[in-house]
Order: C-alpha cells, then sequence, then structure tokens
C-alpha cells in the first residue's frame, strides 16, 4: 500500500499503529488551521482553551505509552509511573520559575516567590542549571532515568516481581510526594510551582506558543509510539515478551533477565519524564499532587480499558478516559469514581484485552462467518 512509504518497515503489519499515526498527523493539522488560521469571529474557530486540553491528553496518551511498554510487554505493573512523570514536569516548572526574574511578586530576580516568602536566602544549589533550556532538557530525561535506574537495579537485582514489586512503585511514589510536600524540599510546597510567565522568550499565554506545544506534545507521542514499536519489534522486545511469559525458563537459557528489565523500565521512565515536561506548561502548574498513588492506578486502568500489550490501545484508552473524566467531572462529579471502578470491573471480567481486544475479536468472529459462507 501507498501508505506504508510514510512508516518504517517495522511498522508495515502494525495496521492500528499507522492509523493512529495518520489520525494523529490529521488531528494536528486541524486544530492548528481552525485555531492559527481561522479568525476568532468565525464559527470554526478552535478556542485556545481546547487546544490546551487536547494538548494534556496527548501528553497523557504518552504517559500511557510508557506504562504499556513494561507492563504490557514485559510483565511488570509499575504503580509508580507518576513519580517519573512528576519529575520531568518538575525539571520543567524549575526552568520556568527561572525565567520569571524579578517579574514575581516579590520583585527578586534570583529567587522564586515562594522561596522569598519563606525567607530563603540564597537560592539552593540544586536549582543551579535550570536557567538553560538545554540544561533542563538533559534533567527531564536523566533525572526520572536515574531514579528508575537505582530503584530497577536494586529490586529486579533480587528478583523483586508480580503484587510485590507493585506495591514498592507504589510506595516509591507515596514517599515522593511526602518529600516534595514538605516546605524544606524548597520546592514550593503544598502549593508547588505556578505562575509560568514565558518559555525560551515566548508568552506561555499566547496562542501560538500554545499551538507550538502542542504540535510538540503530538510530536512526541508520535515519536514515542515509534521508538517503543521499534523496540517490541526487536530482538530486545522478542526477549523481553519472553521474560513476561516464562521468566524463569528464560533466566534458564542464559539470558540475564534483570538487565532486559532494567533497560526497558529507564527507557519507560525517561519517556514519562517527556510527557510530564510537556504538560505543565499547558496546565500552569506542578505540585506534589501530582505524584499521588492514586495517578499511577488511574493509568493503570487506562492501559487496561485501551488494551494492554499493543501501545496503540494504550492510546485509545488514555484518550477516552480523560475525555469522560473531563465530561463527568463537570456534569456529574460525584458519578465520575463509580464510572472509573466500573469501567474497570467490565474490562477486567468482560475485555481481558481492553477495546482493542474487542474490535479483534469481532474481526475474527466477521472473518470466520465469511469463511463458513465459502465453504457452505
Amino acid at each position: 500500500m501507498i501508505i506504508n512509504h510514510f512508516f518504517p518497515q517495522f511498522m508495515h503489519k502494525d495496521t492500528g499503529g499507522k492509523l493512529l499515526l495518520s489520525l494523529l498527523a490529521l488531528i494536528t493539522i486541524i486544530v492548528v488551521t481552525f485555531n492559527f488560521l481561522v479568525a476568532e469571529s468565525s464559527a470554526w474557530h478552535m478556542p485556545t482553551y481546547m487546544v490546551t486540553l487536547l494538548g494534556k491528553y496527548l501528553c497523557l496518551a504518552l504517559l500511557a505509552i510508557a506504562l504499556d511498554l513494561v507492563w504490557g510487554y514485559c510483565g511488570i505493573l509499575s504503580l509508580g509511573h507518576a513519580a517519573f512523570f512528576a519529575l520531568g514536569g518538575y525539571a520543567m516548572g524549575m526552568y520556568l520559575m527561572r525565567q520569571i526574574g524579578d517579574r514575581g511578586v516579590y520583585g527578586n530576580p534570583e529567587l522564586p516567590d515562594f522561596m522569598v516568602f519563606l525567607n530563603w536566602s540564597e537560592l539552593p544549589w540544586y536549582w543551579y542549571g535550570f536557567e538553560s533550556f538545554a540544561f533542563t532538557a538533559l534533567m527531564i530525561l536523566l533525572v526520572p532515568g536515574l531514579l528508575a535506574y537505582v530503584f530497577g537495579w536494586m529490586t529486579f537485582r533480587s528478583r523483586v516481581t508480580g503484587v510485590y514489586l507493585s506495591i514498592m512503585t507504589q510506595a516509591l511514589t507515596y514517599a515522593l510526594m511526602l518529600a516534595f510536600f514538605r516546605n524544606e524540599m524548597g520546592l514550593g510546597g503544598n502549593n508547588g510551582l505556578t505562575d509560568f510567565k514565558d518559555i525560551l522568550g515566548f508568552s506561555l499565554q499566547s496562542d501560538g506558543t500554545r499551538i507550538v506545544i502542542f504540535s510538540l506534545s503530538a510530536l512526541a507521542l508520535a515519536m514515542g509510539y515509534i521508538a517503543s514499536r521499534f523496540i517490541v519489534e526487536s530482538k530486545l522486545g522478542k526477549t523481553v515478551v519472553a521474560i513476561r511469559d516464562a521468566e524463569l525458563r528464560t533466566r534458564f537459557i542464559g539470558y540475564k533477565v534483570e538487565n532486559f528489565k532494567l533497560w526497558i523500565f529507564v527507557f519507560s521512565a525517561m519517556l514519562a519524564g517527556v510527557a510530564g515536561a510537556l504538560y505543565v506548561p499547558q496546565v500552569g502548574i506542578i505540585n506534589p499532587g501530582e505524584f499521588s498513588p492514586l495517578n499511577s492506578i488511574e493509568l493503570a486502568i487506562w492501559v487496561a480499558i485501551g488494551g494492554r500489550g499493543t501501545l496503540f490501545g494504550a492510546v485509545i484508552g488514555a484518550l477516552l478516559v480523560n475525555y469522560a473524566k473531563t465530561y463527568f467531572t463537570g456534569a456529574l462529579p460525584e458519578f465520575w469514581l463509580f464510572a472509573l471502578g466500573t469501567l474497570f470491573i467490565v474490562s477486567t471480567l468482560y475485555l481481558p484485552k481492553g477495546i482493542v481486544g474487542l474490535f479483534e475479536r469481532f474481526q475474527n468472529k466477521t472473518s470466520e462467518n465469511k469463511l463458513e459462507e465459502k465453504t457452505a
């Protein structure tokens, strides 16, 4: 097919992924056109708040891919991926705070407003370097990756698996949440980091900047999907799937299972960090609430509902559930948690492969009916 020429060789059999990336490109073009090129007075104009909301969804979809990579293909149910997401967000938030300069409430060119309010006399050492975007971009990848490496090296080397590993990841993000709530951390405490002004010299309130960040979110989602698909289709990915299905057998064959787990866990954490970094300038705040274990549990629900072990199913689940969350928390806020729980229970009992599995089942049944008609 002609469309195959636009995708790498390893994606030619990935029909769902090609459809997802094609729709993502089309949606990006539509959003840019109807927001930036159509006059505000026109009925066809897309408001900027909608662009920001869609950009937020794309960031959460990238986070879902990060979890599906380790859970769906490696069998590691991480309930701590919110920690990597939040760390990437805090790295971006620190950069944005340094860009405020003397435009803050207290007019201090060096210290953020919350530090002036708490009577800090000097900038903590770990804030140095965040005035540079290049340094910040490095930290967005390095900080979540380093945490994942240290945590993964200790747990995988100790052969911690299953529910015990899930509990440990949940404990990790909960511990970080408690630490970041403390004012002594120098990261805004309960209020977090907010009141951002601009990024790379461009105002965060302008429509043009919002469109660029939305487009970068779409690009990051596409590149994250392609990179993840490349990994799962490679020899590394095949080995990881073997570890998921029969870890002891894979270990006895001679593979160093802990090394494969560690590699993919670190890469997944970096993807989550990128998602968090793109999320923060669009929502305008980052606080310790992003570390909440509940966020990681919701993330697992997105992936389960969409279809674990498919990558594009994780994106579908993230987009659908977060759209439903936006709608129900506005229209029926007291109903949302019950609806989310019901979705997860139904998906677990009747749709073990999620929405993607439902479509596959329908296609298989259709193919069987056509075969029966031909043989009849």
